[in-house]
């Protein structure tokens, strides 16, 4: 099996850890850090956002199971790709919407699907999506780590992550895991 790594950041990433792990061929999916100057941050630090990191998560994947542009289908419908430095009620450059490379093909495939989506778009709102290539990513604190998972039952979880899951189980059915 070979394994690429891509690393997203759309907004909180208990969200987007919670629904990348439900994906055919993601090996793993890590929430962490990526974008800024400040070495080996705090989640404290990021969420202050005077570090230039983003919350993110970083995807390694099966690309003969799954497919880069599929993750980015997931990716653009699972936020808002067009609001700047905001997700919800997050909002600051910590919660921007950037896809951080790790070769120059998935750079290639990432600015080819944004203007796609750019071209196609009939509401007249441009995609502020940032791709850049990754320069260092920092895991985040472990009590972060399959957040969704351990904390089902939690307020946030039940109000904001859990309607984004149906979302992707409903319009990415294909892409699912089997739940068992």
């Amino acid at each position: 099996m070979s394994v690429e790594t891509i690393v997203f950041g759309g907004g909180c990433f208990w969200c987007t850890e919670a629904i990348f792990q439900r994906l055919k061929g993601v090996v793993s999916v890590l929430p962490g850090y990526a974008g800024g100057a400040t070495s080996a941050p705090s989640y404290e630090q990021v969420s202050s956002g005077c570090t230039g990191h983003a919350e993110v998560i970083q995807v390694m994947y099966d690309p003969s199971v799954i497919s880069v542009d599929d993750l980015f289908s997931v990716f653009f419908a699972t936020h808002d790709p067009t609001s700047l430095n905001r997700q919800g009620h997050d909002v600051g450059t910590q919660y921007r919407s950037a896809i951080f490379v790790t070769t120059e093909p998935q750079r290639a495939a990432a600015e080819r699907y944004i203007q796609r989506l750019n071209d196609s778009t009939s509401k007249g709102q441009p995609i502020v999506t940032e791709v850049m290539m990754l320069d260092q990513f920092y895991p985040a604190e472990q009590y972060h780590v399959d957040y969704y998972n351990k904390n089902k039952g939690d307020g946030y979880c039940q109000l904001v992550i859990e309607p984004k899951l149906e979302h992707a189980r409903k319009e990415f059915a294909r892409l699912m895991k089997e739940q068992g």
